[in-house]
């Protein structure tokens, strides 16, 4: 396997660090359906009003809607719209739906939007910016600089690929694990700044565009073929070995969840339920885990995708597809291995190959087979015919 993957180094051409000056703004849905936002900066906001006027606004600033737009600080527009920017400073915001102890900390700019009987909120920020607020999210900082820096080229990647395949929409990502989470200033210290600075502008592509860089915490054997779980047969997101994340505490689990749980949350979904006998897989990948899993019930059988169990039961409650029915009683318990959907990065093993000595450069390479590691500034941003 090393002598594999030294290999992967001596083809591959460094991106040398520091060389890409990113200029890219990446739209960040923070918050859906919120009451109200309130906003504050040190020295204050500039609230760019619908009439195209700018205002300074020291005390908090307080958005609301209302029938025919928007209320801000108590004085209504007609219009369903107002952007908010810090003085050269980051933004704090809280909004309605976020506990009032956990304030988002974020650089950009703010665009708030009327929506029905709640407001959106998205965030305008810089490509890099983006990227630090999404590393320490969605991997521990204390772990090995070139596993940070393999985050922060999958991360900077995702983003531009959404934006790609997305451009009629107002957002380009949201901020939870729908997209990759993402939380501002939370978390950032000088080893995420290392590691994002380090790679700056680095993307991974093929046919020169960004690809759909998927990652997943724990795959506990090989990674999964995207077409098994998202329908999409992709040359880059190919199974791979993947013997490194023993050592993730998602290697091995044992769930339970009650059968009544089940039944319900099938029939919310829209499917004509009974009481539930027995549950078996019915097919697996190529890699092992559950592609169907087939449910006898009193009204007849379902087949389910094992994505869909885990959609329907929690993602939380069945941390992967790769799993044996051990029990069906009024608990179902589960046994399986591994965390997440499996395709792509597998961030416990890019962490053990990462502490073996293998650079961010090798770790992308191997988990991504078939791209290239490319400056951003030249890289096709508009969808491709063919993926």
């Amino acid at each position: 396997m090393r002598t594999a993957l030294t290999l992967c180094t001596m083809l591959i051409t460094i991106l040398v660090a520091g060389s890409v000056q990113a200029v890219d703004v990446i739209r960040v849905m923070l918050v859906q359906e919120a009451p109200r936002v309130l906003i504050s900066a040190d020295r204050g906001v500039v609230v760019h009003l619908p009439s195209g006027d700018e205002r300074l606004v020291t005390i908090p600033l307080v958005v609301t809607p209302h029938a025919d737009g928007l209320t801000v600080n108590g004085e209504g527009f007609r219009s369903d719209t107002v952007r908010v920017r810090g003085r050269g400073e980051d933004l704090t915001i809280r909004a309605g739906e976020m506990p009032a102890s956990a304030p988002l900390v974020v650089a950009g700019t703010l665009q708030i939007t009327s929506r029905g009987k709640g407001l959106t909120v998205v965030n305008e920020v810089d490509l890099e910016e983006y990227v630090k607020g999404v590393v320490p999210s969605e991997m521990n900082a204390g772990w090995h600089p070139e596993a940070l820096k393999t985050q922060a080229v999958v991360a900077r990647t995702y983003a531009l690929y959404q934006r790609m395949m997305n451009p009629t929409r107002e957002y380009d990502v949201v901020a939870s694990i729908q997209d990759q989470v993402y939380r501002g200033r939370r978390g950032l210290d000088h080893r995420v700044r290392h590691a994002v600075e380090a790679t700056r502008g680095a993307v991974l592509t093929h046919r020169n565009a960004p690809i759909l860089a998927a990652f997943s915490s724990t795959a506990a054997g090989p990674t999964e073929d995207a077409v098994n779980v998202w329908s999409k047969d992709l040359p880059y997101l190919k199974g791979v070995e993947c013997p490194f994340d023993t050592n993730s505490p998602y290697y091995q689990w044992r769930a339970e969840f009650k059968l009544q749980d089940l039944e319900d949350n099938l029939r919310r979904q829209g499917l004509a339920v009974g009481t539930i006998a027995s549950m078996t897989p019915f097919s697996y990948s190529r890699a092992g885990r559950v592609t169907k899993i087939r449910v006898l019930h009193s009204h007849g059988e379902l087949i389910l995708r094992g994505e869909d169990l885990r959609r329907v039961v929690g993602y939380t409650v069945i941390p992967s597809t790769q799993f044996e029915v051990e029990a069906v009683g009024r608990d179902v318990v589960l046994s399986g291995r591994g965390a997440g959907h499996a395709v792509g990065l597998c961030q416990w093993g890019a962490k053990e190959l990462a502490d073996l000595g293998y650079s961010f450069v090798t770790i992308l390479r191997y988990y991504f087979p078939g791209t290239e590691l490319k400056d951003a500034r030249f890289v096709d941003l508009v969808s491709p015919s063919a993926p």
